[in-house]
């Protein structure tokens, strides 16, 4: 089991820190991402997904620090 589905996110409640919760569409655009890609990831753990009634939502701030990865330059 991964580390990451371990560590609690958002509040006490198991609501997203940020409070901004954004269609799946939305923020795959906003990270030049695909829906697929932010589906895997929710399966994965590596995402936290929120269910709205039928719909799936994710905050952006959490997405955003869980995909993007940075590269460390060679100089």
């Amino acid at each position: 089991m991964s580390a990451r589905r371990n560590t609690p996110r958002g509040g006490a409640d198991g609501a997203p820190a940020s409070g901004r919760l954004v269609a799946l569409d939305e923020a795959a655009e906003a990270l030049s991402v695909s829906v697929k890609t932010l589906r895997r990831r929710i399966a994965d753990g590596t995402v936290r997904g929120y269910r709205v009634g039928r719909l799936v939502r994710v905050d952006v701030d959490e997405v955003r620090e869980a995909l993007v990865v940075v590269i460390p330059t060679v100089r």
